[in-house]
């Protein structure tokens, strides 16, 4: 029999983690306090808010695997700027040629010799032929999807259940009840996303078949593995299928790596074979500067610039200012090459399988009815049996008391995960010492909760 949790004593848990929290953090306070007099909500992004101590900790400095706050309490830092710190916190290459560029030149509106390696090395990674780059993954993935539907002359794409695919409009939408509409908390949606945009369940091939089979889809976007809702794998044979689908139905496959770049040095694509004909990514790939990219096949770049009347180089709606920038294209070359190299995913790997082992350890222990999954060097604990098979399972076995105690334990005890997960990511600058205090701190954590 498994064991069980109790909300009123769980209840009681939480509130004395907040109160120890608020002890051991006046000076965050003191500054959130400060902060409301001009940042909405007391932080520069509301995201921010998220943090379950009901203020966030304010950060002094950020090394390696480390944060340092400004009470001077120390962390070992599994959240990693929620993966765009995947390489670990100022690598050393990436804070050199950042301070070199900055030197000499951050943004001209010109190439550099930096953007040529770049795209032959996105190229070796991830097999797509050409690039382009943006600021964000949110930018990349709002920029393919208008060339899905200037090359396929297609009003709608398709995503998947709770995904996740940044503040791109067409991508807030959800199944409600087995209807899709705006997903929950949609802030001043542009247009009702059922116009765009259809949605399916992840790993759901008879749902894809007929929601392609009216031909008006331009794309079906998503993750390889779903993350933003927890990490829901794919089932064996999803991904051919998908392609072999998507083919027929002449829509573009869109695979976003941005999250699943920890599938290793060319993301779940390359791992496991995949075959998109355009891939986003973002946040990791410049060490932490505001960077994402698009890559196309072949095909995909003829088809672009076979419509003469499309702009693409002034005002019809791709790119920016600011995009490609020497700063950030020099932040990619350093980062892609000295930092989150094959080898440094053959460490992260490892670190992400014994960190699973560990908490694997522990629910067994306690016989919970709980699991935990690994993707490359992610991994994350879910409050249910089984693993979900898509993102409507996910979101219902979503317990928020529980996931912001477990949450605030750990940040009570010099661990920080991600807000919005069960979630830890691993860094080339990530320790063996580092995964094992989270095995001892998470059965002391389950201990107290079940009130052993």
């Amino acid at each position: 029999m498994s064991a069980a949790i109790n909300h009123h004593h769980l209840s009681h848990l939480f509130e004395h983690e907040r109160e120890l929290f608020q002890e051991k953090h006046p000076r965050s306070h003191e500054l959130y306090t400060r902060a409301q007099q001009s940042l909405l909500g007391g932080v520069p992004m509301t995201w921010m808010m998220k943090w379950a101590g009901g203020f966030p900790v304010f950060m002094r400095s950020a090394k390696g695997a480390r944060v340092l706050d400004m009470d001077n309490i120390s962390y070992i830092d599994f959240c990693l700027g929620d993966t765009g710190a995947m390489p670990g916190h100022s690598p050393q290459a990436t804070a050199d040629a950042l301070a070199w560029q900055s030197a000499s030149g951050i943004t001209t509106m010109l190439p550099t010799e930096d953007a040529i390696w770049v795209g032959n090395e996105l190229t070796r990674r991830f097999g797509l032929d050409y690039w382009q780059f943006t600021l964000t993954a949110t930018d990349a993935n709002r920029f393919v999807i208008r060339i899905a539907r200037e090359i396929t002359q297609r009003p709608k794409i398709l995503v998947m259940n709770y995904c996740y695919h940044g503040s791109v409009d067409e991508t807030l939408i959800a199944l409600h009840d087995g209807v899709a509409r705006a997903r929950e908390g949609n802030v001043g949606a542009p247009v009702d996303p059922n116009v765009t945009t259809k949605v399916i369940e992840f790993n759901a091939l008879e749902a894809l078949e007929r929601a392609l089979a009216p031909r008006d889809v331009a794309c079906v976007l998503l993750e390889p593995a779903m993350t933003n809702i927890g990490i829901v794998l794919p089932d064996e044979g999803y991904h051919a299928a998908l392609r072999e689908i998507t083919r027929q139905a002449e829509t573009l496959l869109v695979i976003d790596e941005t999250h699943t770049f920890c599938a290793g040095e060319g993301g779940y694509t390359r791992a496991h074979g995949l075959q998109p004909d355009i891939l986003t990514i973002g946040k990791a790939i410049a060490g932490g500067m505001p960077a994402g990219a698009f890559g196309v096949s072949k095909e995909v770049a003829e088809n672009m610039f076979a419509r003469k009347d499309a702009d693409y180089v002034d005002v019809g709606g791709i790119g920016g200012t600011l995009a490609g920038n020497a700063l950030s294209i020099a932040a990619m070359r350093a980062t892609l090459e000295n930092v989150l190299t094959a080898d440094a995913f053959g460490r992260m790997i490892p670190l992400a399988e014994r960190w699973a082992r560990g908490v694997a350890d522990v629910i067994r222990e306690f016989e919970l009815a709980w699991h935990v999954t690994q993707l490359g060097a992610r991994a994350e604990y879910r409050f249910m049996p089984h693993p979900p098979r898509n993102g409507g399972q996910a979101a219902a076995a979503h317990d928020e008391l529980l996931e912001q105690y477990m949450h605030l334990y750990a940040l009570n005890r010099g661990i920080l995960l991600t807000p919005f997960h069960n979630m830890a990511l691993m860094s080339p600058a990530t320790t063996p010492p580092d995964v094992d205090y989270h095995t001892l701190m998470f059965g002391e954590c389950v201990n107290h909760l079940l009130g052993s």
